[in-house]
């Protein structure tokens, strides 16, 4: 926090990411607030981790577009590595924590028709993104897709509202027959192929799929006795 703390105000960290810590940052000048992931970056790593380290920046150079967090600028600066991106104050997970709240129901109650149908378009979103990442030339795979690396954006001039976040663990995949670093990701959404060096695109899909993030999401338990409670009160 050298020279660039001369530039801004730091507020406490948000949350970690992949290698390192998520401040909210404050310009001093401009008095636009950010997003900068600080990670260390010591001449004692060996290349492979200096290289690994920088991989997230050059991911999000790659994928700049409306499906993933806006890339702003980054630096290296006294063995720290500093990624400046657009602030989004929400996320996925806060979304699933209270949602219950929001729409005034218990937990273990069905979701109402507008419930249901806005947690439908935050998946579809959610899905739209993913498929970037599959279609771009080579297809990336995220790696570690869960609530907290799923931003709400709420500033947008697209309509949409859902971006993809934390490329410290994406990688390339540009061979079928390619092997990956195994074990990589959070264990509660990481599909069992991850533990192996064998794996495609698809395990991101499982992160996405019915007993994971999407579960969640659209609480798939519940919306048949939802939709048929609510059946009554469909428009005509």
């Amino acid at each position: 926090m050298y020279t660039y703390q001369k530039m801004a105000a730091y507020i406490p960290s948000t949350g970690r990411g992949g290698f390192g810590e998520v401040y909210h940052v404050k310009h001093k000048i401009e008095g636009e607030v950010y997003a900068v992931k600080i990670v260390k970056f010591l001449d004692t790593y060996d290349e492979h981790k200096r290289q690994n380290i920088l991989k997230e920046v050059q991911n999000l150079v790659k994928l700049r577009s409306d499906f993933v967090v806006n890339y702003r600028n980054s630096w290296l600066e006294h063995n720290l590595l500093y990624i400046q991106m657009d602030l989004y104050s929400q996320n996925l997970q806060t979304i699933i924590d209270n949602k219950c709240t929001v729409f005034g129901r218990q937990p273990e109650e069905p979701m109402k028709i507008y419930e249901y149908f806005i947690s439908c378009e935050i998946l579809k979103e959610l899905l739209e993104c993913v498929k970037y990442l599959h279609d771009s030339c080579p297809p990336v795979i995220h790696r570690d897709l869960k609530p907290t690396n799923v931003l709400i954006s709420q500033n947008n001039s697209n309509k949409r509202f859902i971006k993809l976040c934390d490329f410290g663990s994406a990688t390339f995949h540009d061979m079928t027959s390619m092997s990956h670093t195994s074990n990589i990701g959070s264990a509660q959404y990481m599909a069992p192929e991850v533990y192996q060096s064998r794996y495609t695109i698809k395990v991101d899909i499982y992160s996405l799929g019915l007993y994971l993030i999407g579960r969640q999401v659209v609480e798939f338990s519940t919306t048949i006795t939802s939709a048929e409670t609510d059946r009554n009160s469909w428009p005509n």
